[in-house]
């Protein structure tokens, strides 16, 4: 469900036009979140890692109502929910794109991303499904061999893109304290870095929790 948002009345009209007028409006921001207490839930509870961080994430997002608003044919609407469309990685070293329905119950959430994983890994070329062209998710990516501390996407700029993209690297590790990062990259015309903010708060209230 979508609900189209009443532009002469937003508050944000003028940064809506500005920014959609950019070749890039897009704005990123790379920082980290602390991980210690949300690492030490997926060793005590046999939780998978990349699922659990994921979906702590895309829970939060859905919290932010930035974070749900999307272009199309030069209106906002504002989605009801969100999805995930992570890249997973194969034994071959290639990837392909998925689509992980959000849903509320963490276990109904992992037990669905668990096969489409396993689609994925079954799979050959990008999988460039239906479903992964679907602009009611988050461009989620995980990069696990290494700490970062920027990133950028490859972007086709003729193509009116308004889904936020958020990528995590490999966590590190210094006196007792796990940090891991992470890069969100939104369309400017949505959302400022002040939306990101509520975001990362969510996030980490959620990893704590």
């Amino acid at each position: 469900m979508k609900t189209k948002l009443d532009l002469t009345t937003w508050n944000r009209k003028e940064h809506f036009d500005f920014f959609g007028s950019f070749d890039e409006p897009f704005f990123g921001i790379t920082t980290t979140v602390d991980f210690t207490l949300g690492y030490q839930k997926i060793e005590d509870l046999g939780y998978p890692y990349f699922l659990f961080y994921l979906y702590k994430s895309l829970h939060a997002a859905n919290a932010i109502e930035a974070f749900r608003y999307r272009i199309e044919d030069d209106q906002v609407f504002v989605y009801d929910k969100i999805h995930a469309s992570p890249t997973i990685g194969r034994e071959d070293h290639t990837f392909g794109f998925s689509f992980m329905e959000y849903d509320n119950d963490f276990e109904v959430f992992c037990s669905n991303a668990q096969q489409e994983i396993e689609a994925v890994k079954k799979s050959t070329g990008l999988r460039h499904t239906d479903n992964a062209k679907r602009i009611d998710t988050i461009h989620y990516s995980s990069i696990p061999w290494y700490n970062f501390t920027g990133l950028t996407h490859a972007r086709h700029f003729q193509f009116k893109d308004s889904v936020p993209k958020i990528s995590f690297g490999r966590y590190t590790k210094e006196n007792g304290k796990l940090s891991l990062p992470i890069a969100i990259n939104v369309h400017h015309g949505l959302m400022d870095g002040y939306h990101i903010g509520l975001y990362l708060e969510e996030f980490q209230r959620l990893l704590n929790e």
